[in-house]
């Protein structure tokens, strides 16, 4: 992979404070795994991405430490450094969080946005109906961060974009799969017409047998891609 590629429309902030910082490259580079910029096992050469982020090799190496302490990459010695291929481990570990997390916040989140929710439902029917699997990971990707958007708080935001980071590269294992995003297509719109109705804790319980079916099949489909 073209690393510099993957990094087109990044501005160069050198008036911010977070700007150039160990911490913002971690979350740019997080940022563009969760959008599936970049791949499972892509190697992250620090030449090309301290070019592209203009920083210092050191800077890099920063934000390395804080997104392999994620699990998000990978550092290899005497290979150099990897975006991360989760495991059945992975995907068990995540939906713990996400099962955790997102019906809380459908239920009782201060922030609830169905009007935006609705926009991302119809982006993800467009997406759908073209046989897009690309535009449909990522409408199911913005979904759930409307999810917990709806918390208001900044700090499960944060959290949760390392979740959804690790997420993007389990759904990578499914791109053979264009059936697991298309029915997941119709469960959020479902979702979204019990929060349309105002039936929060029916969503709430829904999201939590969705997400169960989702690490079933996450896991089965894992299963078959290690014995072939």
């Amino acid at each position: 992979m073209n690393v510099k590629a993957a990094f087109p429309s990044i501005p160069h902030q050198d008036g911010s404070t977070h700007a150039h910082t160990s911490s913002w490259v971690a979350s740019t580079l997080r940022r563009q795994i969760a959008e599936g910029r970049l791949h499972p096992g892509a190697k992250l050469s620090e030449q090309a991405l301290s070019e592209a982020l203009g920083v210092s090799r050191n800077t890099l190496r920063e934000g390395f430490t804080l997104l392999d302490s994620e699990l998000i990459i990978n550092r290899i010695p005497n290979r150099g450094v990897f975006v991360a291929s989760p495991d059945a481990e992975d995907i068990k570990e995540i939906y713990a969080v996400r099962r955790t997390i997102e019906p809380a916040a459908l239920a009782w989140g201060p922030n609830l946005d169905v009007p935006a929710m609705e926009q991302v439902i119809a982006e993800a029917f467009t997406a759908l109906a073209a046989g897009d699997i690309q535009k449909m990971a990522d409408a199911n990707q913005n979904f759930h961060e409307l999810v917990i958007a709806s918390s208001g708080s900044e700090l499960l935001q944060e959290l949760m974009g390392r979740v959804l980071a690790r997420m993007r590269l389990v759904f990578h294992a499914m791109s053979d799969a264009p059936d697991f995003h298309s029915h997941y297509v119709e469960r959020n719109a479902a979702l979204v017409r019990k929060l349309s109705d105002g039936q929060r804790f029916e969503a709430a319980e829904e999201l939590r047998k969705y997400l169960d079916t989702a690490e079933i099949e996450l896991l089965g489909h894992l299963a078959t891609l290690d014995v072939r």
